[in-house]
Formats: C-alpha cells, sequence, structure tokens
C-alpha cells in the first residue's frame, strides 16, 4: 500500500496544475462566446490599442476577444514560472492573478514582452538566475502600456514606432528590479503594490521624457459594461468554486479550514505576508474565493457594472488574497473610499470611484496593523490622492493605485506611529 504524500508536497502539485485553470477557463469561455472571426478582429484592436489607462478591452475587441487574451497572458504568465523552475507560493499566485485582471484593460499579448525582456537582460548583467526576479517581471508588466502606447499611439512612423516603444518597455524592466527594492524603504511594507508604485516612478519619469520631446501622453477612458451580467455571473461561479476547493482540498475539512483562516486573520497583511505559508494553500484558495465574493458585493452595492477596469480591481484582489489581503483588513479601506466619495465630488457608483476602492485595498496593511479607524481614514485619504496622480505618468502605469498608495502610506503610517508612541509614554 502506498503512503499518502507529504501535505507540503501534495500542495505543491495543486499550485503547479491548479493555477492553469482560471486562464484556461478564460480561454475557453472567450473562444465559445464569440465566432472566430470575431475574436481575431478584436485581438487585432486590442493588440493595436494604445492601451493606457483606461482603455477597457471590453469596449475595443468584445467580450470574446478579452477573455482570450486575458487567458493567453495568464497561460504565458504560467508557462514562464514553469520554465524558470519558479517555486510557487503567494506572491506568485497574486501576479498571474493580477495580470489577468490587467489583460482586461491595458495588458495584452504583445506589450508584455519587452518588460520581461528588460527584466531578464538585467539579471543577466547581474549574473543571477533570471528566476530570482521572476516576482518583479509580472508585477513589472504594470507599464506594459509604455510599449503600446508608443507603437500604436505616438506620431512616429510604423517601424520607427515599434522599436521606439520595444526600447522603452526593455528600459523600464531593466531599472524597475533595483528600484523595487529600493522603494519598498519608502512606504516599509503598507503598500502591497510595491511595484505599483515603482512602476508609478518609473512610468513618471519616461512620461515627463517623453512629453519634453512633444509626445503625448495621457490617461483616456473607454469603458463598456454591456457585458455586466455574463461577467458577474461567471466570475461569482468561479469565486464560490475557489471557496468549495478549499474547502475540500484538506482532508481534515472545515476544523483546519478554521483554524487556517484565523492565522491569515492574524496577520496584518504588510509585506511580505505569504498566506500560503501564515496559513496553507486549502486556507489561501478558500480566503481568495470569499475575498473575491467581497469585492464583487461591494461593486454590486455601489451600483458599480462589471466592465474592464471593474474585472481588473476584482481579480487583483483575489490574487492578493494569497498574498496580504483578507476580510479584516481590507474592508475598513473600502468603507473609508466609500465615505469619501458621498463627501468629496466624485460619484460612489462611478468606475473611477470603484476601482479606487478595490485597487486601494493595497492599503490593507495600515487596517491590518493599526485597526479599522486608520484603515478608513487611509481608504478616505487614497481616493483623492489617486484621483490626481495618474497625470504624472500619463497612464502607462496600469497600477496607479499603487503609485497613489505608497504615498498614501509614506505620509500616514510615520503619522500614526508618532502618535501610538505618544500614548504609550
Amino acid at each position: 500500500m502506498v503512503k499518502d504524500e507529504p501535505d507540503e508536497m501534495r500542495y505543491d502539485k495543486v499550485l503547479q496544475y491548479g493555477i492553469y485553470v482560471f486562464p484556461v477557463l478564460l480561454l475557453i469561455v472567450g473562444l465559445f462566446s464569440e465566432t472566430p472571426s470575431a475574436i481575431i478582429a478584436g485581438m487585432r484592436n486590442i493588440i493595436t490599442s494604445p492601451s493606457v489607462l483606461l482603455h477597457d478591452y471590453l469596449h475595443i475587441g468584445g467580450v470574446g476577444a478579452t477573455l482570450v487574451n486575458a487567458g493567453l497572458c495568464g497561460i504565458i504568465c504560467c508557462v514562464l514560472l514553469a520554465l524558470l523552475r519558479v517555486e510557487l507560493n503567494g506572491p506568485f499566485v497574486a501576479a498571474v492573478y493580477t495580470v489577468i485582471g490587467f489583460a482586461f484593460f491595458g495588458k495584452n499579448i504583445f506589450n508584455v514582452w519587452p518588460i520581461f525582456i528588460g527584466v531578464a537582460l538585467f539579471a543577466k548583467v547581474q549574473r543571477v538566475p533570471t528566476r530570482n526576479y521572476a516576482l518583479v517581471a509580472l508585477f513589472g508588466t504594470t507599464l506594459a502600456p509604455l510599449v503600446s502606447a508608443i507603437t500604436f499611439g505616438s506620431h512616429l512612423s510604423g517601424g520607427v514606432a515599434a522599436v521606439t516603444g520595444a526600447l522603452l518597455g526593455v528600459l523600464a524592466g531593466f531599472v524597475l528590479p533595483p528600484l523595487a527594492s529600493h522603494m519598498l524603504r519608502f512606504h516599509d511594507g503598507y503598500n502591497i503594490y510595491n511595484i505599483g508604485f515603482t512602476g508609478g516612478i518609473v512610468g513618471s519619469f519616461l512620461t515627463a521624457w517623453l512629453r519634453s520631446f512633444d509626445f503625448t501622453v495621457a490617461p483616456t477612458s473607454l469603458l463598456e459594461d454591456r457585458y455586466d451580467f455574463f461577467l458577474k455571473v461567471l466570475l461569482l461561479v468561479f469565486f464560490v468554486f475557489l471557496m468549495f476547493a478549499g474547502y475540500v482540498l484538506d482532508r481534515c475539512g472545515n476544523r483546519v479550514i478554521a483554524e487556517k483562516m484565523r492565522l491569515i486573520h492574524a496577520s496584518s497583511g504588510r509585506l511580505i505576508s505569504d498566506f500560503m505559508r501564515i496559513g496553507d494553500v486549502p486556507s489561501s484558495v478558500f480566503n481568495m474565493g470569499f475575498m473575491g465574493l467581497i469585492a464583487s458585493f461591494f461593486v454590486i452595492a455601489l451600483g458599480g457594472r462589471f466592465n474592464g477596469p471593474v474585472i481588473g480591481g476584482i481579480l487583483t484582489v483575489v490574487g492578493f488574497a494569497a498574498f496580504g489581503k483578507h476580510v479584516k483588513n481590507c474592508v475598513p479601506i473600502l468603507l473609508g473610499v466609500y465615505l469619501a466619495s458621498m463627501l468629496k465630488m466624485w460619484d460612489g457608483g462611478s468606475t473611477p470611484v470603484i476601482i479606487a476602492g478595490l485597487f486601494g485595498t493595497t492599503l490593507a496593511p495600515i487596517a491590518g496593523q493599526f485597526g479599522v479607524f486608520a484603515g478608513i481614514v487611509a481608504g478616505f485619504c487614497h481616493l483623492s490622492i489617486v484621483m490626481n496622480v495618474g497625470v504624472l505618468h500619463g497612464g502607462v502605469n496600469l497600477y496607479n493605485n499603487g503609485f497613489a498608495g505608497g504615498f498614501v502610506a509614506s505620509f500616514l503610517v510615520p503619522i500614526i506611529n508618532s502618535l501610538k508612541k505618544e500614548d504609550r509614554s
């Protein structure tokens, strides 16, 4: 009789194969959503789009092509991780789901490659294995629109535009690894989207440089809500499936899941909080499904629609539910953003406010470390900052909330720590 495999080995296999489930599902659903000719035409429109914030691929390419693009981007990430022999954990799950989410509005099978190449070149120069920077490469695709904006949205001719766009993408990928570790000190790990903050710095620098040569780089807004019901059902069913999968993955059932979830909820979420190590794979998968439902119900409660950016926000929350986010540290941020929308000039049901809430959970560690009130204040401040920093990078940094979150965290955390010291004295 063959002995059961140790849990760690069994869970490693689950991750190796299970991470493909969602992108493959999106690919299959996309292929059956529209005719082949419509999908091909839609993919062409997506690939040749400038792709800066907020270019909703559902509007540009239709639902079939968008799902195919998202599925292929996810599969590309999984295959690269397999080829590099990366040991999968919470951060890599978060990275793959983030790429998939942003493949609904900014990342595509064309514009991610120069970023990958730039990171690989940096690893080559440093004479270290590329897998050491695999996480930076995946998250670094936040700057993928830089490639598309120059290639397809500039006044340069075709060949020159393509080469210039590719070279700028490679340059962006090359400088991200050294900057990312340095920028972590700026917010001290209280902004989960550290590459988003780093990408904002790099994007702002390169955009300012481009503008000085008379390149127009500016955010736009193209949104599509025709597929709201279809995508809502697809995602909600998948999130319920994740919760069920997390429950059945562990042979001991609900008792163990509850114990592991308590460990996850006890974590502040501050970088680096790998829930697959703090808890385990089943509890992290369960948390991913649960947070997907929380994020979805936040959108529904505010009267929002499931368009490309909103789906990107939901899937990013789901991915980071394996790497820092849980209900206790995210809900205060969502409440803070909602309260801010009630008192300020923005409509709470609008896409910009909703994605500010979803992506604003990058500040979840503040609530996790300092409590509910601090989290609400962080969310309240975040909405104002995120609405005003996009102009700096012109929309080429997709993780605009990570950029804003870095400023909010670096501003609030020293003040909170100072006040706490006074309370103890």
